[in-house]
């Protein structure tokens, strides 16, 4: 943990975690309160279904950037590891060669569909304009990316030693 990239990379994924349960926590309020109001009062609000949406898209793209880096993403081992190590080896670097690709583009598009729908406004929160809706999506591969990198150059989190939260706080 001695290198500052390193550092940085903690708190990013510190950041990652806390943006993603930020997200669940609070669409585990919304959406009893959207069935509360439809349901017991008859009254459905218009804004808890959005909103959750949203949420969900922040929990599922920055999420998947923290479960990527804590190796807890879903991998198919069954072959690779009845192959001989080199091959694993060769296997793991096209694997995250085809990772870096697959979040450029999903950085590039994502980007140019936010842009591109920025102008739109959602009919249940106007003053909400769906690129930002989409933010997520590129944000999210972007961050998939620098942790992709990190790995290919220091090696895999799993590796390291976990870095407590106070830890990062006394080096920032």
């Amino acid at each position: 943990m001695d290198h500052p990239f390193l550092r940085w990379m903690d708190r990013l994924y510190l950041g990652t975690i806390w943006a993603a349960g930020t997200a669940i926590f609070f669409m585990s309020l919304i959406i009893p309160w959207g069935v509360f109001s439809r349901y017991v009062m008859g009254t459905g609000s218009q804004w808890p279904e959005p909103i959750a949406i949203l949420l969900m898209m922040v929990f599922t793209f920055i999420g998947a950037a923290a479960a990527y880096r804590a190796g807890g993403h879903i991998a198919v081992n069954m072959l690779t590891e009845k192959l001989p190590l080199p091959l694993q080896g060769v296997l793991t670097r096209v694997v995250d060669a085809l990772m870096l690709v697959i979040c450029g583009f999903v950085v590039w598009y994502g980007t140019n569909l936010c842009i591109e729908t920025w102008g739109q406004g959602i009919a249940e929160l106007p003053w909400l304009p769906v690129g930002a809706t989409y933010a997520s999506l590129p944000i999210g591969a972007a961050v998939t990316l620098l942790f992709v990198l990190e790995k290919i150059v220091f090696g895999s989190q799993a590796h390291r030693r976990i870095v407590r939260f106070e830890e990062l706080a006394e080096g920032a």
